[in-house]
């Protein structure tokens, strides 16, 4: 795999993380809500981790050749998210509350973090779309290895851009009650935007 092929793919990958979503909502509250994000992003990244495998066994491109199976995971993914949305728009008081011990340990807010970011319909767009035009046997790399090394790259990107938004959440937001309302706001409204756009698109194709 050549790095043209590897910088096309994480300018593409990069523009994904960028985009404001469930797993931005998920960064942002654990770092209002939370002593520490690095239980709510480790579970985040975990759930890409099982996409990882999942791509790397090759189980990826037979969902992805099976239309049916591609769409209903799809509008489940989307009708997850447009859910998820809803309640930060109807609850984003939530995440101004005051820094306390909360009764979720740190293995539940992990496995919570991987079952949002599990069922995101982003992953769905990156692994079973997006790393196919990536790929290519002929270069030398066993696909299995390039499928590895993409997912690598992904996750990582997602684990340095989930922690600073966390952080940046804590520091910046902590201390404005409105703003962190504005923020989260924006978020629900985009989650159920692009979740709302992926299912039209499914269901339209």
């Amino acid at each position: 795999m050549d790095t043209t092929t590897v910088a096309a793919f994480l300018a593409v990958d990069l523009l994904l993380v960028f985009t404001p979503g469930a797993d931005w909502a998920y960064a942002i509250a654990a770092g209002l809500r939370d002593r520490s994000v690095v239980p709510a992003v480790a579970g985040l990244i975990a759930g890409y981790a099982g996409y990882t495998l999942l791509a790397v066994a090759g189980l990826v491109v037979l969902v992805a050749s099976s239309p049916s199976v591609l769409t209903a995971l799809t509008v489940a993914g989307a009708g997850y998210l447009m859910w998820l949305g809803w309640g930060v728009l109807a609850r984003p008081a939530v995440l101004d509350a005051p820094t306390k011990a909360v009764s979720s340990s740190r293995r539940q807010v992990m496995l919570k973090g991987a079952g949002i970011s599990g069922l995101n319909p982003k992953a769905l767009l990156l692994y079973f779309s997006l790393f196919p035009q990536f790929i290519h046997p002929a270069t030398g790399w066993p696909v299995a290895a390039q499928t590895g090394l993409l997912g690598t790259l992904h996750m990582a990107a997602c684990a340095i851009v989930y922690l600073a938004v966390g952080v940046l959440a804590r520091t910046v937001l902590k201390t404005r009650p409105a703003a962190a309302r504005a923020v989260t706001r924006v978020s629900g409204a985009m989650m159920i935007g692009i979740g709302g756009f992926l299912l039209v698109e499914r269901l339209a194709g």
